[in-house]
């Protein structure tokens, strides 16, 4: 299926946001994500079940001032 990350279409074969986050090899990094504008939580990233045209935006947190 089709999904937008981070603003890049991309092609994926994962059914949920745990799996595609694997694929794409963002997985074992300290992480935020948002599917369609939603903040989605680690605990819940299994369960949420990708659709074609998603938008995953994932973002790192960053140090400094």
């Amino acid at each position: 299926m089709n999904v937008l990350f981070n603003g890049e279409n991309v092609e994926v074969s994962a059914s949920n946001l745990a799996e595609c986050l694997v694929l794409l090899g963002v997985s074992d990094q300290h992480i935020a994500t948002a599917v369609n504008g939603e903040f989605v939580p680690r605990s819940q990233r299994h369960q949420l079940q990708l659709t074609e045209g998603d938008r995953l935006e994932v973002v790192s947190p960053m140090q400094g001032g």
